[in-house]
């Protein structure tokens, strides 16, 4: 597996993250995990690999974007001194461009800013000596010909960029919901196509497990 006994994990990104996580809570501790792909990450790490005694936090919060996350990112990431990042954002940096496509937004985030703000994600991650991990963002929906998901794909692109370039691990979460919906409806998922109920967090976690290397037959 990826992470050395003892390790820090902190789980950065917007509401798919987020999924109802206790603020109050410790970071890390009991019901700090929200209700989805973090929570089922932190159960399968702490049965899986025991021994191990990995920590994860969960850092995601509803509604960011990219740049939100930045600006937040000493206070709410690096603060817990992790070893590992795991980072997913992007998916509101699109849907903004829908959901408010009335509102003539200030704060609209184009692939070249979110490409931009990311790498200097990665850089302050690894100044502070972590380890980021970059997870693309998706959407449950298989028509690339839809504008929101054909929008969505230049800022995948663009993480899996950023990946390669950084040396990186790049987690293709969008491949697992694709293979999910290959065989099976979205109805019973996710009601806006973006938030997961616990069923596709499922898909999500077991996505970024099998990519850091967790062996349940260990």
């Amino acid at each position: 597996m990826l992470f050395e006994p003892n390790t820090t994990i902190v789980c950065a990104g917007d509401s798919v993250t987020d999924a109802g996580r206790n603020y109050d809570a410790e970071p890390g501790g009991w019901d700090s995990w929200g209700q989805g792909y973090v929570a089922l990450i932190n159960a399968a790490l702490t049965a899986g690999a025991p021994a191990a005694r990995l920590s994860v936090i969960n850092a995601g919060v509803n509604g960011d974007t990219v740049v939100k996350l930045a600006a937040r990112w000493d206070q709410d990431v690096l603060a817990h001194h992790p070893d590992y990042v795991s980072i997913m954002i992007g998916i509101n940096d699109v849907w903004r461009f829908f959901d408010s496509q009335f509102r003539r937004r200030a704060d609209l985030v184009d692939v070249a800013l979110y490409t931009k703000t990311y790498q200097e994600l990665i850089d302050r991650t690894q100044k502070a000596g972590a380890t980021p991990l970059i997870v693309s963002p998706v959407m449950w929906e298989l028509n690339l010909e839809d504008a929101m998901r054909a929008k969505l794909v230049a800022y995948q692109q663009a993480a899996a960029k950023l990946a390669a370039a950084n040396g990186l691990l790049y987690i293709d979460a969008q491949a697992a919901v694709n293979r999910f919906l290959d065989q099976a409806s979205v109805f019973g998922i996710t009601m806006d196509r973006v938030h997961p109920n616990l069923q596709g967090s499922a898909v999500i976690a077991k996505a970024w497990l099998d990519a850091v290397g967790l062996d349940w037959r260990a």
